[in-house]
C-alpha cells in the first residue's frame, strides 16, 4: 500500500468497594471512555458515569441489531473530526490552528476519522478492529447511499439539522439534537457493515483528545522510523479556490521511543502526510496511542486508585458522549481482560484504491470484511441474507439430530496445507462422519457447502459454520454434503482446526500487523 492518501473535507468519599464494584466501575467509565476526535484513543477509568452526556443514538440501530451468540459486548469508539465545542460553537482560534497546527474551526466538518470496534468477550483476550476512514459503503440514516464511512455522520446529521430548523429548532439544542442523529447513523452503519450487534458507543471531539492527552502526559510512544511532517500552508488564487490544501502537523520525532506532550501526541495521532501507507499508517498510530495510554496508567498504578480516576474522570465529562445504557455490571467480569494489557487491535482490511466522483475511496468487500470480524470474534460467520435455519446457531451449536447419519467430503481448494484433513477433523468431532478429505480440483474464491438428498439441515448448519449458503446438488450422494474450501478460507474462530494458530487473527487478513496492548508499541 506504497500510495498516499489524500485529504478531504472535511461530598465525603465512601467506603472502598468491594473487588468487583471497582471491576466493573474501572471498564464502565474506562472502556475507551475517550476516543481522539481526528484519530482516536481510548483509555480505561475507574468510578462512576454521573456528569457524562449520555445518548439514546443506539435506540435505532438495536431494533434490527444481530443476536449476540455469547455474553459478549461490542463497543464503538467514536472519533469526531469536529473544531466545534458541544454546543456547535468554534473552538479558539488560537488553540486550533496555533497550538495543535489542526487548521482552522472551518474545516473537517463532522467526519468521523475515527471508528473502533472492541469485542469484549466474557473471558480471554479483547480483540478490536479499526475500520479505515475512507471505506466506500452503503450508509444508513440519511440518503441511504454510499459514502464514505467517515461522512455518514456529517450527512445524517446535515439532514436532521433541516428539518429541526423548520421546526423552529436553535441554538444549542439544534446541535445536541442534530448530533443524534450523526450518531445513529455512524452505529447503524458499522452495525450493518459488519453484521455485529452494537451494544455501547463512546464519542470525543478535537478538545476532548488535547484534555485527556494533557492530563496524562507525557505518553511514551515507539516509531520503527523517524518521522518529519512538516507543515505545509493552504494556498488559493484570488476568487478562493484551493491551489494547493495545505497540511502536516509539525511533527519531527526520531526512531525508537520519545515523550510527548498534549500537543504532539495529537500530532502524533493525526499525522497521515509522509507516511508510506497515508491514513492506513494513521490507524495504527492511533491503536498504539491507545495501548501505551493503558499502560502508563497500569504501571502508574492509576487503575487502581479511586482518587487518580477521579480526577481524570473529571477532565473528561464535558468532552464525552456515552449511550444511556451503559452500566457498570455489564464490564464486571470483562475488567481483568481490558486492564490487563489482553487487548489486540487490527485494522480491517481495503480491496484497492478508487477515484469515485473525484473522491480518492477505500473499495471494500463487505461480506470479507463480515467473515472476517466473526471468525476473529469467534461468532458465527452468516451469511448477508442466509437461510432462515442457518441464522441464529453459534458455528459449534448441537448439530442436527441426523448428524451421525450425515457423511462430509471436504476439498481443500485454498492455499492452505492440510485444511481438509484439519476440518474433516474438526466436523467428526461435532458429531458428523467423516467422509473423503482430500484436494479440490477447483479453486473457488469463497467456500461452498452443498447437499445431496436428506442432508439439508446438516448442510445448513455447517454452510454457517464457514459463512456460506448451503445449496441442493444431485452430484452430491444422498446424505453427504460436500465443502470445497475456498482461496479466502480461514479457520472458523469458534474451533480452531487442528495444528491452527490459537490466535484467529493470524490466519485473517488484516491491514498491516496487529498491535498490541500491555506494552509501549512501535509503529512506522
Amino acid at each position: 500500500m506504497a500510495e498516499q492518501r489524500s485529504a478531504r473535507r472535511g461530598g465525603a468519599r465512601p467506603s472502598r468497594p468491594a473487588p468487583l464494584v471497582i471491576a466493573g466501575r474501572t471498564v464502565a467509565c474506562g472502556v475507551s471512555l475517550a476516543v481522539l476526535a481526528v484519530s482516536g484513543f481510548a483509555w480505561y477509568t475507574v468510578n462512576d458515569l454521573n456528569g457524562v452526556t449520555r445518548s439514546h443514538a443506539l435506540d435505532e440501530a438495536k431494533k434490527n441489531a444481530p443476536k449476540h451468540l455469547d455474553k459478549s459486548i461490542n463497543l464503538l469508539l467514536i472519533g469526531l473530526d469536529s473544531r466545534k465545542d458541544m454546543d456547535g460553537n468554534d473552538l479558539p482560534k488560537e488553540f486550533v490552528q496555533d497550538e495543535l497546527h489542526a487548521g482552522s474551526s472551518e474545516i473537517g466538518g463532522y467526519n468521523t476519522n475515527s471508528l473502533i470496534v472492541l469485542h469484549i468477550p466474557p473471558s480471554g483476550k479483547v480483540q478490536a478492529v479499526s475500520i479505515p476512514r475512507d471505506d466506500w459503503v452503503q450508509t444508513y440514516g440519511a440518503d441511504g447511499k454510499m459514502h464514505k464511512i467517515k461522512e455518514a455522520y456529517g450527512y445524517a446529521k446535515d439532514a436532521a439539522e433541516q428539518k429541526l430548523r423548520a421546526k423552529g429548532v436553535k441554538g444549542a439544542d439544534l446541535e445536541h439534537q442534530s448530533r443524534e442523529a450523526g450518531r445513529s447513523a455512524t452505529i447503524q452503519t458499522v452495525q450493518k457493515l459488519l453484521d455485529i450487534p452494537i451494544d455501547h458507543f463512546a464519542e470525543v471531539n478535537l478538545l476532548g483528545f488535547y484534555d485527556i492527552a494533557k492530563a496524562v502526559q507525557p505518553i511514551t510512544v515507539c516509531l520503527n522510523k523517524p518521522v518529519n511532517d512538516p507543515i505545509v500552508s493552504r494556498v488559493t488564487d484570488s476568487k478562493g479556490n484551493v491551489i494547493r490544501p495545505g497540511g502536516g502537523t509539525g511533527l519531527q520525532l526520531p526512531a525508537g521511543e520519545s515523550q510527548l506532550d498534549a500537543a504532539q501526541a495529537l500530532s502524533f495521532v493525526r499525522q497521515r502526510h509522509n507516511l508510506t501507507n497515508g491514513d492506513l499508517d494513521r490507524t495504527h498510530r492511533q491503536q498504539a496511542f491507545i495501548a501505551s495510554v493503558e499502560y502508563k496508567l497500569k504501571q502508574q498504578g492509576v487503575m487502581d486508585d479511586l482518587g487518580k480516576m477521579q480526577s481524570l474522570l473529571d477532565v473528561v465529562k464535558k468532552d464525552v458522549v456515552i449511550d444511556d445504557d451503559w452500566q457498570i455490571l455489564d464490564f464486571a467480569q470483562q475488567a481483568p481482560n481490558l486492564t490487563g494489557g489482553n487487548v489486540e487491535f487490527n485494522t480491517l482490511p481495503i480491496d484497492k484504491f478508487a477515484n469515485i466522483g473525484g473522491q480518492e475511496v477505500n473499495q471494500v468487500d463487505p461480506g470479507k470484511l463480515r467473515r472476517i470480524v466473526k471468525q476473529l470474534f469467534g461468532q458465527a460467520a452468516a451469511d448477508p441474507a442466509p437461510a432462515p435455519a442457518a441464522t441464529t446457531d453459534a458455528p459449534d451449536a448441537a448439530p442436527p439430530a441426523n448428524a451421525a447419519d450425515t457423511t462430509v467430503d471436504v476439498l481443500n481448494g485454498s492455499p492452505v496445507t492440510g485444511a481438509a484433513a484439519d476440518e474433516s477433523k474438526a466436523l467428526t468431532a461435532l458429531g458428523y462422519r467423516a467422509g473423503k478429505a482430500t484436494n479440490s480440483d477447483t479453486r473457488p474464491k469463497t467456500t461452498t457447502v452443498k447437499y445431496g438428498a436428506g442432508a439439508k439441515d446438516a448442510a445448513q448448519q455447517i454452510a454457517t459454520r464457514y459463512g456460506a449458503t448451503a445449496t441442493a446438488s444431485t452430484a452430491v450422494l444422498a446424505g453427504h454434503v460436500q465443502i470445497t474450501l475456498g482461496t479466502e478460507y480461514t479457520s472458523p474462530g469458534g474451533t480452531p482446526t487442528a495444528g491452527a494458530d490459537p490466535n484467529p487473527a493470524a490466519t485473517l487478513q488484516m491491514q498491516g500487523p496487529p498491535v498490541k496492548a500491555g506494552g509501549v508499541p512501535c509503529v512506522d
